[in-house]
């Protein structure tokens, strides 16, 4: 129990001293856009891609301004849900499933 609690507390850490939360970002708004990201990013209900798109403008507005948002307004590790894993995942999956399919 008490390495699961270090864990967790260093997930933190590394969490916060990866700054995207301060612009205002979630994790899966940071991955790479490979081939399987953009087509888990099309399968994405509209509310969600659009809340995304916001997200991610705001902080390129950030960013150019070399402004962070307000601590109250940042991310909080507890908060940030991974929104696109499902979509990522069943993209994958079909992808490995063509993949051995076309092996045959």
């Amino acid at each position: 129990a008490g390495g699961g609690r270090m864990i967790d507390r260093l997930r933190k850490w590394y969490y916060n001293v990866a700054g995207f939360n301060k612009l205002g970002l979630m994790r899966d708004d940071t991955l790479h856009e490979d081939d399987d990201v953009k087509e888990a990013l099309k399968r994405l209900p509209e509310h969600l891609y659009n809340e995304r798109v916001f997200r991610i403008k705001r902080a390129l507005d950030l960013s150019l301004k070399h402004q962070i948002l307000p601590k109250d307004q940042w991310v909080k590790y507890e908060e940030d849900h991974h929104y696109l894993e499902p979509y990522l995942k069943e993209v994958i999956r079909e992808r490995h499933e063509r993949e051995a399919w076309n092996k045959k």
